[in-house]
């Protein structure tokens, strides 16, 4: 195998490698979405029953 060859193979699995990391950061970026958007949703999730329990608390009871 001739050197040129060598650094045809080198070439080609840089290439290859950059190609997974790339797939790799794709595939962490869109985890990394979706964990933002299910904690916003358990934010308002949280922040709605909070309204509730204090609504309940300060509406008067009408059932006498």
């Amino acid at each position: 195998m001739g050197i040129k060859d060598q650094f045809k193979d080198k070439s080609e699995q840089w290439q290859q490698q950059a190609k997974q990391k790339a797939q790799e950061g794709r595939e962490q970026a869109q985890r990394g979405r979706r964990g933002e958007q299910d904690s916003e949703r358990m934010r308002d999730e949280e922040s709605e029953r909070m309204r509730r329990e204090e609504q309940e608390r300060l509406d008067p009871d009408y059932d006498m």
